[in-house]
């Protein structure tokens, strides 16, 4: 059985060293963090807790539960057991703070509760805060690779596998869970954290041979039909696998926070030249990609590379989805969240730095089904260094 694993205190004060930086280039008091990723990512803990970090001198952990785990967890001197939010502006005034300028993740904040938090903090001005400290976690430490390049090798065992779980005549929904499963005994904690609104994300996708037209409300090229249109209507459905269809398997994996995300592409029998011609088009535009990502390139010519690349193969009708389907970037970064900065899309005129973590996926969807290549990289200073290892071939089985 392995140990649980605890964000260290030099990780924890480095990145609340940072945040009070730009803090104070906001000119704010200090800030309220409550969602639970940035919660994890500034203090150790997600259990259910404020954590105050003013401008200048050490955070304050308010813990409503459980004040026992947040305690073993968060690597911070100053914790306390508070049950009531309505506690929280004296407890600040009695340690000296003055808060006129308060910053709250109203990114995510839903309106009825950011209205109650101006009924507690009667005479506090709030600002976002959101967009910067998503720009703070874009850029990953030596320590947070470490652990990302950790679920990478298990995202790669588990597709190392999927010659023995593949077979003619399962679901999808089967094959899904057995991938899925081969995930979570290595430990995947079964939730793959987006930002984005009513972007409800499973652990991934798998598709067989049509399904992968099948279009869906995810941001993806990628559909799939689902279970059911109430929950989650994406990804594995009933669709059985038969011969000569394309299995399509595009899975996060996150281990110890950090998410990893790949696609890789099996088959009984064999596929058709048009997929074949397709996925080695998605290999050859992944190589181009790879080769011009340096610290300071422009995440907008990356996907602007893309496009042309596909043109130039003559794919472009079928690149990243299918008719009004298709979606408008190449890849997206990876961390504590799948939707993470830097964003490889039209209009985003962000310079990539080293120690920035992403995923490219040229992808391609045709009625007979969907085929590509997705990778996780992270940015060093010569270049993009790929993460995810397992065989990029079409595998037959």
């Amino acid at each position: 059985m392995q140990d649980m694993l605890y964000t260290p205190k030099s990780e924890v004060d480095a990145r609340i060293r940072l945040f009070q930086k730009t803090l104070d280039q906001m000119g704010l008091d200090g800030a309220l963090i409550i969602h639970h990723t940035n919660l994890f990512y500034l203090s150790g803990t997600s259990q259910s807790s404020h954590l105050f970090i003013p401008r200048t001198g050490a955070p304050l952990l308010m813990v409503r539960k459980s004040f026992e785990r947040a305690c073993r967890e968060a690597p911070l001197d100053n914790i306390l057991d508070v049950k009531s939010l309505k506690m929280i502006p004296e407890l600040l005034k009695e340690r000296g703070f003055a808060i006129d300028t308060l910053g709250l993740e109203l990114d995510v904040i839903p309106y009825n509760t950011w209205q109650f938090y101006g009924k507690v903090f009667k005479e506090t001005t709030f600002s976002d805060i959101s967009e910067a400290l998503k720009r703070i976690r874009t850029v990953k430490s030596e320590y947070e690779i470490g652990l990302l390049q950790g679920a990478c090798q298990v995202l790669d065992q588990v597709f190392a596998e999927v010659p023995s779980m593949l077979r003619e005549n399962m679901t999808e929904i089967e094959l899904a869970s057995l991938f899925e499963a081969g995930m979570r005994r290595r430990g995947y904690g079964g939730c793959s954290k987006m930002r984005a609104f009513n972007q409800d994300f499973f652990m991934g996708n798998v598709t067989v041979g049509a399904s992968g037209a099948a279009p869906t409300y995810f941001d993806g090229p990628v559909g799939g039909c689902g279970l059911t249109p109430a929950n989650n209507p994406h990804g594995a459905g009933w669709k059985t696998v038969g011969r000569n269809e394309i299995v399509y398997i595009d899975y996060t994996c996150v281990i110890n926070g950090y998410t990893a995300d790949g696609a890789r592409m099996f088959v009984l029998g064999s596929v058709s030249e048009q997929l074949r011609r397709a996925h080695a088009a998605a290999l050859e535009i992944q190589a181009e990609l790879v080769a011009m990502i340096k610290p300071g390139t422009i995440c907008e010519d990356v996907y602007n590379k893309s496009v042309e690349l596909a043109e130039s193969l003559g794919l472009q009708e079928h690149f990243m989805g299918l008719g009004n389907d298709r979606v408008r970037f190449i890849g997206h970064g990876v961390g504590l969240e799948l939707d993470e900065y830097p964003i490889f899309a039209k209009g985003v005129k962000m310079p990539l730095a080293e120690g920035m973590t992403f995923a490219l996926e040229p992808k391609f969807v045709f009625a007979e089904g969907a085929i590509g290549i997705e990778n996780t990289y992270v940015l060093r200073a010569h270049g993009a260094q790929v993460l995810t290892h397992a065989p990029e071939a079409i595998i037959r089985v």
